[in-house]
């Protein structure tokens, strides 16, 4: 795993302008899992994903219906939640197909090694703060580093 980047959140701007810098280190078609505790940001995280994709409508908490999928200029960003799941290894087929022409896969509660995921997007709550960490887990990622 290679550390990418580390910030403090301290407010919604500072998850907004997060998300315009994860989003430049994603490249077309990344899968990324989303990991912290519940009311941790992972859903608002996606909002502001989607909105610096070009996206205006709602975005919403995928727990009950597993997957959503927004449009944008960009292309399709596909959000899953696997919270309620089992066996999460049960929706993968489905994912990696929304996944075909996305722009970006993101799923919250997934564990990267399962999804086969590239990047760890982590939300850890410190007080009235997060700490974020995006991580690369996946191909790509150099030995040692």
């Amino acid at each position: 795993m290679r550390l990418l980047l580390a910030r403090t959140l301290g407010d919604l701007e500072d998850t907004r302008a997060l998300a315009r810098e994860v989003l430049s280190l994603l490249p077309l078609g990344a899968r990324v899992a989303l990991q912290g505790p519940l009311g941790a940001g992972k859903t608002t995280f996606v909002r502001f994903l989607a909105e610096a994709l070009g996206f205006r409508g709602r975005v919403t908490s995928p727990s009950y219906t597993l997957i959503h999928t927004y449009p944008t200029p960009e292309g399709p960003l596909v959000h899953a939640d696997l919270y309620r799941l089992q066996d999460p290894k049960a929706l993968l087929p489905q994912l990696f197909a929304a996944q075909e022409e996305a722009r970006l896969l993101l799923v919250e509660w997934g564990d990267p090694e399962t999804l086969e995921a590239s990047f760890l997007l982590r939300l850890i709550p410190q007080g009235e703060a997060r700490r974020a960490e995006l991580w690369q887990v996946g191909p790509g990622q150099e030995e040692g580093v």
